[in-house]
C-alpha cells in the first residue's frame, strides 16, 4: 500500500494538494502503487560508492508486496487487490521507488516502464531517481513515452547545500540537482517533481525557508518534502548512536511547514509532507504520528491563523 497520497479529498486545503492535481488530470481516483524494478544506485554499485547515502535504507519504505523477486506486473497487481476491494473504480500509476530508476541500460528502462503500463488500470508511472542519473538519451524517451501516458519524475534534491550533501555521502552536487531539473523540464510532456530533505544533521529550520527564493525558481510542478528520520542499518543511525544530533519534533515541524508552504510558490503542488517509515526501522525521532493525523493538525493551525500557500511568496522573489 502506497502512503504518498496526502488525502482524497481536494477541496479542504489551504495548500495546492495532491489529491487536488489528481483529480485536475484523471475523471476517476487515482493511487500510486509502488514497484521495485530491480534497479540499483551509482552510490551501492560501486560506481561512486558501495556505502549509499547515510540515512538511506530501502526497506524502510518499500511494500511488502515488492520484497519479493516478482515481476514488475505481478508487484503491480498484488498492490492492486488491497485497494479495487474498496474503489472498483480505481486507477493506479506505477511509482518507481526503490534505488534510482533511471540508472540502467535504456533497454531494461524501456522494458520495466512499458511492463508496468501494459498491466490493467495503470494509467501512468512514476519515477524516482538521482539528478546524476539523468541522460539526454533517458530524457528523451521518457519525453517520447509522456506522449501516450501520464510521465513524473521524482528527483532526489535532498539539500541544498553542498557541504550537506558531501555529509550525507550523497555523491552529486546542487548544481548538478538544477542542471537535471531544468534538462528535465524542457521535454515535453514530462511532469518534474523534487524531493527534499529537512532536518539534516548541521542544518536549520530557517535556512530552509531562506532557501524558497531558489526551490521557487525551479520549474517543478510537484514537491515532496520528508522529515529526517533516522532508520536502522544506516551510516546515520550509527553517527546518531555514537554522538546523537537534535532531531525534529511534531511542535517544532508543523509551525515550520505552515511558514514554509506561505513563502512557496501557490501553483507548486504538495505531494507529501511526512515521511512514515515502519516503527520498528526507526531509530529516532519516534513521533507515533501518522500523515493523515499531521495534514489534519497543520490544516488545523493554518486555518485559525489565517495561513495559505502562497501568501508570502513574493518576499522570496
Amino acid at each position: 500500500m502506497s502512503k504518498n497520497t496526502l488525502t482524497s479529498s481536494t477541496s479542504s486545503f489551504p495548500f495546492h494538494s495532491y489529491g487536488e492535481w489528481l483529480s485536475e488530470r484523471f475523471p476517476f481516483p487515482v493511487q500510486k502503487l509502488s514497484v521495485d524494478g530491480g534497479f540499483t544506485c551509482p552510490n551501492r554499485d560501486g560506481h561512486l560508492s558501495r556505502t549509499g547515502c547515510t540515512y538511506c535504507n530501502n526497506e524502510s519504505f518499500v511494500p511488502a508486496y515488492c520484497r519479493e523477486a516478482k515481476a514488475v506486473s505481478q508487484q503491480l497487481e498484488a498492490g492492486k487487490q488491497f485497494f479495487r476491494r474498496k474503489h472498483p473504480q480505481m486507477r493506479f500509476m506505477a511509482y518507481f521507488q526503490s534505488y534510482s530508476n533511471t540508472y540502467g541500460q535504456l533497454s531494461e528502462l524501456q522494458r520495466c516502464y512499458e511492463e508496468a503500463l501494459s498491466v490493467d488500470g495503470v494509467v501512468g508511472i512514476v519515477i524516482s531517481t538521482r539528478p546524476d542519473c539523468l541522460s539526454e538519451e533517458v530524457l528523451a524517451y521518457l519525453e517520447q513515452l509522456s506522449r501516450h501516458t501520464c510521465v513524473v519524475l521524482e528527483i532526489g534534491v535532498e539539500s541544498l547545500r553542498d557541504d550537506i550533501l558531501r555529509s550525507i555521502h550523497r555523491g552529486h552536487d546542487v548544481a548538478c540537482s538544477i542542471d537535471a531539473i531544468h534538462r528535465a523540464a524542457t521535454r515535453h510532456g514530462l511532469t518534474v517533481g523534487i524531493h527534499l530533505i529537512i532536518g539534516l544533521p548541521n542544518t536549520c529550520l530557517e535556512e530552509h525557508i531562506d532557501q524558497l527564493s531558489v526551490v521557487n525558481a525551479l520549474p517543478i510542478t510537484l514537491l515532496k518534502l520528508h522529515q529526517l528520520q533516522v532508520v536502522c542499518n544506516t551510516p546515520l543511525a550509527q553517527q546518531y548512536a555514537e554522538r546523537p544530533f537534535p532531531l525534529l519534533t511534531p511542535e517544532e515541524y508543523l509551525p515550520f511547514v505552515a511558514d514554509y508552504l506561505e513563502h512557496l510558490r501557490p501553483d507548486i503542488v504538495v505531494e507529501r509532507l511526512l515521511s512514515q517509515a515502519p516503527p520498528q526501522m526507526v531509530v529516532a525521532p519516534r513521533w507515533n504520528l501518522k500523515n493523515h493525523e499531521f495534514v489534519d493538525r497543520l490544516v488545523g493551525h493554518m486555518r485559525t491563523r489565517g495561513m495559505h500557500q502562497g501568501r508570502r511568496w513574493r518576499e522570496r522573489e
